[in-house]
Parts: C-alpha cells; sequence; structure tokens
C-alpha cells in the first residue's frame, strides 16, 4: 500500500491518499475532489475541472498521467 496526497496529483490538500496501485490512487482523488466540491468546498473545483479537462486533451493528460504513475512507483511501501 502506498501513499499520496491530493497536493501531489494536482489537488489543493494534503489529504492521503492510498492504494495499491496509481490507478487505485488516481480513482480515490478523483471522488475526493467530486466530493468536496460537491460539499460546497470552492477550493477544490480548480482540480476537478482541469481533473476533467485533463482528458479533452489526450496527449497533455496522458502526461499528467505517466507523471503520477512515475511518482507512484517512487514511493516506498507504507
Amino acid at each position: 500500500m502506498k501513499t499520496m496526497t491530493c497536493k501531489q496529483l494536482g489537488g489543493p490538500c494534503d489529504l492521503p491518499l492510498r492504494g495499491e496501485t496509481a490507478n487505485d490512487v488516481i480513482k480515490a482523488q478523483d471522488r475526493h475532489l467530486k466530493e468536496m466540491v460537491a460539499g460546497g468546498d470552492e477550493t477544490h473545483q480548480s482540480a476537478l475541472k482541469e481533473m476533467k479537462g485533463r482528458w479533452k486533451n489526450p496527449v497533455s493528460g496522458l502526461g499528467w498521467y505517466r507523471k503520477a504513475k512515475r511518482d507512484f512507483a517512487a514511493l516506498s511501501q507504507v
């Protein structure tokens, strides 16, 4: 199990997100962003918008995804 923060994935806070794979952590951040915005937290709105728009431009979206996977792989197990 590894941990990345919302901020490490481009969000505004230090909430720890845990998962066995990079995809687990990315999905946890997606859920976190949606929950925070749905709850009225405006600080997460830009990160949610960026997350949703990331895949409208597949080249830059894939660059972000690859970086997130590399960053995750470099972490030590917790």
